[in-house]
């Protein structure tokens, strides 16, 4: 279900945990004999006994409607009874220049050109670890980014700065390969 619809990898391992691990809980009961009041117990099990904060709460509860609605084709009216928890509202935390500066004066090698890679053009994680050499487009200085959130391809710019490290990368992966 999580393949037709073109959900990420991390989407669908997210969901088979809540779907499996609700389940478990439930002393392995088939969801179609559980309903409301089993998964609004699961979820106020995971705050009380799990800890668990309120976005973790609202990934298990999509995880669990997913598997009832998309998987087992089970319509469910009773979602808007559940009662979600309010997720804290907070601003987000983010690095001076001076701190990104020493972070990445403290990385070298691979990771370290992979971090400035990141950073440098505003790829997420997966998308950096996807990239393939021939993404890479050194006389008109673009990254293509394939299958990106959304599924969607997207052309983002490769800083100059990091232009010739990328170049011996690609020369030292080419000489791997052969």
């Amino acid at each position: 279900a999580c393949a037709v619809r073109h959900y990420s990898r991390r989407t669908f391992q997210a969901y088979w945990h809540w779907s499996k691990r609700f389940i478990l809980w439930a002393g392995k009961r088939h969801p179609r004999d559980m309903g409301q009041a089993e998964v609004a117990a699961f979820l106020s099990h995971l705050v009380t006994a799990g800890r668990v904060s309120a976005s973790t709460q609202r990934q298990a509860l999509h995880g669990i409607l997913f598997l009832y609605q998309q998987t087992l084709g089970i319509e469910i009216s009773w979602v808007d009874d559940i009662v979600r928890a309010k997720q804290p509202q907070r601003l987000p935390t983010v690095l001076s220049t001076s701190e990104t500066a020493a972070v990445l004066a403290a990385t070298s090698g691979t990771p370290g050109l992979f971090l400035r890679l990141l950073y440098g053009t505003g790829m997420r994680l997966m998308e950096g670890l996807r990239l393939r050499v021939k993404d890479l487009d050194f006389s008109r200085n673009a990254i293509v980014i394939r299958d990106g959130k959304g599924s969607k391809d997207r052309v983002t710019v490769l800083p100059q700065s990091l232009k010739i490290a990328l170049q011996k990368q690609v020369e030292k992966t080419l000489e791997i390969h052969q």
